[in-house]
């Protein structure tokens, strides 16, 4: 298991990664982060077919000053490709007014592969014009390996 954390308010524009700072490192090898970045690798070290992880996310999110109220997101993505199951949303009724969220993926790396992994700031919205940057604040990635 590890752990990686973002506790300051960070503004995150629509579609990029939420940058984590500090970490409870992977001591296996098994998950390569460098702080101050959002991108995880996770490797398919296994004897078995796939190796598995479990992400979960959990940060609270608001809309910035200036911005107007309506829904904003955070999903994670694998290989830059978002996971709408994973999507959070939030619907603030005023900006700089935070909301808690959590998301949670289970992603199988082929033996042999890596696959990215980051948190994103997505479309909250279903068709409307959504937000185009989000804050983020108190986030915390927990990633398991469990197969």
């Amino acid at each position: 298991m590890a752990e990686y954390l973002a506790n300051d308010v960070q503004a995150v524009a629509l579609n990029s990664p939420v940058l984590f700072d500090s970490s409870i490192p992977c001591n296996r090898g098994y998950i390569y982060h460098e702080d101050q970045t959002g991108i995880f690798i996770l490797r398919g070290s296994t004897p078995n077919c796939f190796a598995q992880y479990q992400l979960t996310l959990n940060a609270n999110i608001a809309l910035p000053t200036g911005g107007t109220a309506g829904p904003i997101a955070l999903a994670i993505a694998v290989n830059g490709e978002t996971r709408p199951t994973s999507r959070a949303i939030f619907v603030p009724a005023a900006v700089d007014t935070y909301g808690n969220v959590t998301c949670t993926a289970i992603v199988r790396v082929p033996r042999g592969c890596c696959f990215s992994a980051s948190v994103r700031a997505v479309d909250g919205t279903n068709g409307g014009t959504p937000a185009a940057t989000i804050n983020v604040q108190n986030a915390n990635l927990v990633i398991t390996r469990t197969a």
